[in-house]
């Protein structure tokens, strides 16, 4: 599927892109635990960026299983790093998006999904 391809070059690129957005622009204005706190989605977007090419390569896509993986972890990738980084900008500036909070999780159980159907759908 060229959507894992394409969402997976992008995301990578991004993280990045983000990684050294956070280490050099935002390390003045976040505290330590801001910091690490974006580093941790950098680094879930970076992972699921590569399984996405990864599964892009290799699945045939024949199946709805394939599709819903894909969009898992692109859905699941979204929800739980983008929203990181908003809750880590937004608090740096003390205006801190509340809303934020329940989505991380939310996207954190869209990555789990994905990972359990391409189990499902190695077994």
């Amino acid at each position: 599927m060229v959507l894992a391809q394409i969402f997976g070059a992008i995301l990578g690129m991004l993280a990045v892109i983000f990684g050294a957005f956070g280490a050099h622009a935002l390390k003045k204005t976040f505290t330590e635990d801001q910091l690490k706190s974006f580093e941790t989605g950098v680094k879930y977007q970076m992972y699921h960026a590569i399984v996405l090419l990864f599964i892009g390569f290799n699945l045939n896509f024949s199946t709805a299983i394939e599709n819903y993986i894909v969009y898992s972890f692109i859905i699941g990738v979204f929800l739980f790093s983008f929203s990181i980084y908003g809750l880590c900008i937004s608090a740096s500036k003390n205006k801190k998006i509340k809303i934020l909070g329940p989505i991380t999780p939310l996207g954190g159980l869209f990555l789990v999904l994905g990972w359990g159907l391409l189990i499902v759908h190695f077994i």
